[in-house]
Order: C-alpha cells, then sequence, then structure tokens
C-alpha cells in the first residue's frame, strides 16, 4: 500500500511540474508577440489556455483521491493540500499570460510606442520566479522559496519604473500615445501579479517545510 501511495505521489509531482512548465510558456510567447506585435501569436496564447485549465482539475482531483483514499498523515496531508494551492496559483498566473496577450491584440495594429527594455527584464524575473518555486515546492527547498520571495522587490522596482515612464514621459505629455501606453502599463502590471502569486507559493513552502510564517513578515527570511 505504502509502495503504490509513493508512486501517486511521485505521479502528482510530475503534473505539478508539468503545470509548471505550461505556465511559463505562455509568459515568455505572449511577450514575444508584444515585441512583434504578433496578434496570429497572442491569439494562439489565449487558444492554448484550455490545457492548463484542464490539467488544473486533474491535479486536483488527483489530491482529493489520495486524500479521500490513502488517508495521508502530517507531512503527506501538508504537501497534498499545499499542491492543490499551487495549482490555483498556477492557473491565475497563466489567465495573466492571456490577459497579456490580450493587450497585445489592443495594440498589434499599431507601432511600438517606444523600445520595449524593461517588459522584456520583467517577464525573465517573472519566468524564472515561476521555474524556481516549483522546484522549490518539489524539493522542499526553504532556501530557493526565500530567493523567489526576495526576486519580487526587483519585479515592484521595474513595473513601478515602467509605470512612471510611460505616465511622465508620454501619457502626460502627449495624449495622443494613451491608446498604446495604456495596454503596456496592464501588461507590466500583470507580469508583476504573476510575481506575487510566485511569491505566495514560495511563502507556503516555507511555511509547509519550516512551519515558519514569513507572509507580512520578509525579516524572518533572515532568521530574525
Amino acid at each position: 500500500m505504502e509502495r503504490h501511495f509513493d508512486e501517486e505521489l511521485s505521479d502528482l509531482k510530475k503534473e505539478i511540474l508539468k503545470m509548471g512548465a505550461l505556465v511559463e510558456e505562455p509568459i515568455y510567447r505572449a511577450v514575444e508577440a508584444l515585441k512583434a506585435l504578433d496578434a496570429d501569436k497572442a491569439k494562439q496564447v489565449i487558444s492554448d489556455d484550455q490545457a492548463v485549465d484542464e490539467l488544473e482539475l486533474k491535479i486536483e482531483e488527483q489530491c482529493l483521491d489520495l486524500v479521500a483514499l490513502r488517508q495521508p498523515m502530517a507531512f503527506d496531508l501538508r504537501f497534498i493540500i499545499m499542491a492543490m494551492k499551487i495549482t490555483n496559483e498556477l492557473e491565475r498566473m497563466a489567465d495573466l499570460g492571456v490577459d497579456i496577450a490580450q493587450r497585445v491584440l489592443a495594440i498589434s495594429n499599431k507601432p511600438h510606442l517606444k523600445p520595449l527594455v524593461d517588459i522584456p527584464k520583467l517577464t525573465q524575473i517573472a519566468k524564472a520566479m515561476t521555474h524556481d518555486v516549483i522546484d522549490a515546492f518539489l524539493n522542499k527547498d526553504v532556501t530557493l522559496a526565500g530567493k523567489v520571495i526576495q526576486m519580487d522587490t526587483e519585479a515592484d522596482k521595474l513595473r513601478n519604473l515602467i509605470q512612471e515612464e510611460l505616465i511622465k514621459d508620454y501619457m502626460e505629455k502627449n495624449t495622443a500615445t494613451v491608446s498604446r501606453a495604456v495596454p503596456l502599463l496592464l501588461i507590466a502590471r500583470h507580469l508583476e501579479r504573476i510575481c506575487d502569486h510566485a511569491t505566495n507559493i514560495a511563502e507556503e513552502v516555507i511555511y509547509m517545510s519550516s512551519a515558519k510564517v514569513v507572509k507580512h513578515h520578509p525579516e524572518k527570511l533572515a532568521g530574525e
């Protein structure tokens, strides 16, 4: 019985890893569509979102079956509950990738307002945080989870920088730029929210692995 349970937990981990990859990809492809102002690529990101939704439901069913049939205890139970929380966060992150693609559609028939510099940087942070937080969860890596939380500060700074530049250097100086600037503002916000969801997962990983509550208390990452 125990061997079967271990195999089922292993299958669950594989599905979560798969979902993490499915979430990383549309984030990258949506911003690539933005760079090229490619409406077709943006539409593909939107249509592919169904695969994430289906996988979320599959993982949720796996978790519920494990709880009902195996009656796990202690850490295994916490892991399964965390898996359900994580898939919910990942699904929201994928939805934000769709939101980015929708913003691209709004400006795909217009020239770029400005060279894209900080949005691709923010995209890389969002992708790295997504990838690392899944690794942290699957490997019970508190240190890596802490690094993910610290990366969120840089994401916030970049989002603020993008917002300030678009508003002060473009929208306030020339109202004709508003229709192209607003989608970029929203894209930056969507990327920053993806980072927030990764941070939420990282906080849960730390609690699951060490019983340390770091939500709203980042100073505890340093062991204070």
